[in-house]
């Protein structure tokens, strides 16, 4: 049986506390903003749930046969309880933004995005997993990581 160095499930939030990725975050943003997307990258902006007020944060937008994903590596953050709340968003790349409705995978349903997120951005984002989990890994270890990494469907 594998040992994971995290517990995959609805709990699991990763901070950042490195002012590094903070500042990478920061310039990511600001690029996208001006339309220079980073492989993908993409402003989310999703009203919040208590305060109504419109938060926003860098993503890597993943698309699969033409379908567009949100991966939200860190887990069961604040922007993913916004659009749980809200179902709805907005994309932003330059002068650019989308409105979209969001729908939540199951956790079965998460593991093709979860292999191709990794395959696409494990040198930005393989830091949160604590090794547990790589592009190579096997569908039985992306299975046990999914409760824990939220995945969802852009309209």
């Amino acid at each position: 049986m594998t040992e994971y160095k995290q517990t995959y499930d609805s709990k699991r939030v990763i901070t950042s506390s490195e002012g590094s990725m903070r500042v990478f975050n920061k310039i990511v943003a600001r690029m996208t903003k001006l339309g220079l997307s980073l492989m993908g990258s993409r402003v989310l902006s999703v009203q919040g749930r208590k305060s109504g007020e419109w938060r926003s944060t860098p993503v890597n937008l993943l698309v699969i046969d033409g379908q567009r994903y949100l991966v939200a590596p860190r887990g069961h953050t604040q922007w993913v309880k916004n659009l749980r709340a809200s179902g709805t968003g907005r994309l932003q790349l330059g002068g650019k933004v989308e409105t979209f409705h969001a729908e939540e995978l199951a956790d079965a349903d998460k593991i093709p995005a979860l292999r191709l997120y990794l395959k696409k951005w494990a040198w930005e984002v393989g830091t949160f997993f604590s090794g547990d989990v790589t592009k190579d890994s096997p569908d039985e270890v992306l299975h046990h990581i999914a409760p824990g990494v939220p995945v969802f469907k852009i309209n």
